[in-house]
């Protein structure tokens, strides 16, 4: 065990690959220290190839590299060692590397299209309710063993090909080791909730037995050092690569300084809203509510349900700006009518050609009037996602028997202070929103744990409390949002499943 006084000066490398864009930040852990340096931000969007939207995964390493060079450069200039590195990423994506570990083909985009159909196709060779019961993952079509399935009936280019989520194939890319993170494994819907492994059942049943899956380690796992060439290149002799809760949501969760019986909302892309567990949930209401038992950090489980995010703002931005309308968010929230409501979850808004067309679709189907000013579009979808999480929200007290105290706003979406206030109004919980890095410090404080640097992850969580600023908002109830909430209750009932 390393001296407490090295620890406290150790750095960790935290790479937090989102679905398009990545991070790499510098960090320090020290008495009295929350250092969270960015060192590159850098952006790969997916793009069409060989028939499928797909990821450029030897761009993101070359991307990961150099970050990881001008981190040594950074750690030198302050005279202190860097110890681990470690990469986050979202979830369900996966590259295929043959015998030699040479990669097959360029990861396919979970948008991709191909999985239209595969959920029925799976479900005629196995029964959903026994698949529920031996994963406790909740059915989305971008899961794993549907882009598998699909992936097998197309033709898979080598039969014994070794399957590695993205931030498992980053981790074989700077060590040569193939192995796969719970957190970001459960999200396959291939791991057994029971023995924690992958279930063979699944796996036979749905004729992937070809495939090898590699073994499964935990957070924190030591995944061993980079390959001596590009240790060397990158001046970060000795360093380790360590496998943080590789599910950014994972990681974003272990770095929230959760109180007890809180909820959280690790706000993006998608909204996850969930409740930290010990132990899975899985009955028939689980399941029929469509929650999911996801890994998390040392032996905790995320009981949550995904909600579809600020994806569908940003679709609308993106028109708008081809427009050539202002589309900053301080002149999106300045304004707008408090009127129109929309289930954020329905299908239609999954990858479609044109939000603002499916937003008015909907508005029209349910006898709302259609305005396309952009401040009251940005206001409708905010509100409804608000109401939303108010929903699920409810769920979770209804299927864990746990009163929620509280609501805590992590990520991207928790500097967004009018869906904040929203949140807290339309549930009447208090709401803390922050940190905004949640997920690339929940990467450095398992990093650190693995070092031995804190005991345990309440004993980081202590840490980073001690050492942040939240923001409160409390509810603010009024007739208004009384009337709004039945309304949007008529619409969920109309299109939720």
């Amino acid at each position: 065990m390393k001296p407490h006084s090295e620890l406290s000066e150790s750095l960790y490398i935290a790479v937090d690959l989102g679905a398009g864009s990545g991070r790499v930040f510098l960090t320090g852990l020290g008495g009295g220290e929350l250092m969270l340096e960015e060192i590159r931000r850098f952006y790969y969007p997916p793009s069409e190839s060989e028939g499928h939207l797909r990821w450029d995964a030897h761009r993101i390493f070359q991307e990961i590299t150099k970050a990881a060079r001008d981190s040594s450069l950074r750690a030198e200039q302050i005279g202190r060692p860097i110890r681990s590195i470690g990469i986050d990423s979202w979830g369900v994506d996966y590259g295929l590397v043959d015998r030699v570990g040479r990669l097959i083909e360029q990861p396919v985009c979970y948008r991709e299209r191909r999985t239209e159909g595969a959920m029925d196709a799976v479900f005629s060779l196995l029964d959903r309710g026994e698949i529920f019961a031996r994963t406790g993952i909740q059915f989305l079509v971008i899961n794993t063993v549907f882009q598998l399935f699909a992936h097998r009936l197309e033709g898979i280019g080598d039969s014994s090909a070794t399957v590695l989520l993205i931030p498992d194939l980053m981790n074989f890319f700077l060590t040569g080791r193939t192995a796969v993170e719970y957190t970001n494994a459960t999200t396959t819907q291939l791991i057994n909730a029971t023995t924690r492994a992958w279930d063979r059942a699944i796996i036979d049943a749905l004729g992937l037995s070809s495939i090898v899956f590699p073994n499964i380690v935990f957070a924190g796992a030591d995944l061993g050092p980079l390959k001596p060439e590009l240790a060397e290149s990158l001046g970060l002799p000795g360093v380790k690569v360590v496998a943080p809760a590789t599910h950014d949501t994972a990681s974003a969760v272990a770095g929230t300084p959760l109180q007890e019986d809180w909820a959280y909302i690790s706000s993006g892309t998608w909204s996850l809203v969930g409740v930290e567990r010990t132990e899975v949930a899985i009955n028939q209401q689980v399941a029929r509510h469509n929650f999911t038992n996801e890994g998390g950090a040392f032996g905790t489980i995320r009981f949550l349900k995904n909600v579809m995010g600020l994806w569908i703002l940003e679709c609308c931005r993106s028109e708008w700006k081809q427009q050539g309308l202002n589309v900053e968010y301080e002149e999106l929230l300045a304004g707008g009518e408090q009127s129109n409501l929309i289930f954020p979850d329905d299908a239609r808004f999954f990858n479609p050609r044109s939000m603002l067309k499916e937003i008015a679709a909907q508005l029209d189907e349910t006898g709302q009037t259609v305005n396309s000013d952009p401040a009251s579009v940005a206001r409708t979808v905010l509100d409804s996602l608000a109401f939303r999480y108010a929903s699920v929200v409810r769920t979770i007290e209804a299927l864990t028997g746990r009163a929620i105290q509280g609501i805590h706003i992590v990520g991207g979406g928790s500097r967004n202070d009018y869906l904040n206030q929203m949140t807290a109004n339309v549930t009447g919980k208090r709401v803390l929103a922050g940190p905004v890095e949640a997920t690339v410090i929940g990467n450095a404080l398992v990093q650190s744990i693995a070092a031995g640097r804190f005991g345990s992850l309440a004993a980081a969580r202590h840490h980073v409390a001690n050492n942040l600023s939240l923001k409160p908002f409390d509810p603010k109830p009024s007739k208004a949002l009384s009337d709004l909430a039945l309304k949007y209750s008529t619409i969920e009932q109309r299109y939720s499943r």
